[in-house]
């Protein structure tokens, strides 16, 4: 003897399926965007405590475009700081010196790897993901 079962989902949990389908890496890319913005709002505050003028690596920090990686098409986005100074010095030269400190005697002020706050970026990312999944 077999045991079978059968159900019937409703319809507006179907409708929420098929939306969440066919808008999974619109989603996906919004949550990732959310939750770099909550870094990259971090790592500004925190470089004013590191830092006694911002102003050039201010000019640095970006958050990357949303973008899909062809070996596993994970969905990705980065928050870094690119590009130069005025003076021609290279503004993650300057970021990884403050980071880790240097063998020259610079003291290492950690800025960049306290901002991310898992419990910030991860409410960040549940709020776009209910706005998907909820409707609202």
């Amino acid at each position: 003897i077999m045991a079978k079962f059968q159900s019937e989902l409703p319809n507006e949990l179907m409708k929420v399926f098929e939306d969440l389908e066919t808008n999974c890496d619109e989603m996906f890319g919004e949550m990732c965007k959310a939750g770099a913005e909550v870094v990259y709002n971090n790592v500004l505050s925190n470089m004013g405590k590191a830092f006694k003028s911002t102003r050039s690596l201010m000019k640095g920090l970006t958050i990357t475009k949303v973008y899909k990686t062809p070996s596993d098409d994970g969905i990705n986005v980065h928050v870094g700081v690119y590009g130069y100074t005025e003076d021609g010095v290279p503004i993650p030269l300057i970021a990884l010196a403050r980071e880790y400190g240097t063998s020259k005697g610079e003291e290492k002020k950690p800025f960049f790897r306290k901002s991310f706050k898992k419990k910030q970026i991860e409410q960040e990312m549940q709020r776009i993901q209910d706005k998907y999944i909820k409707g609202d």
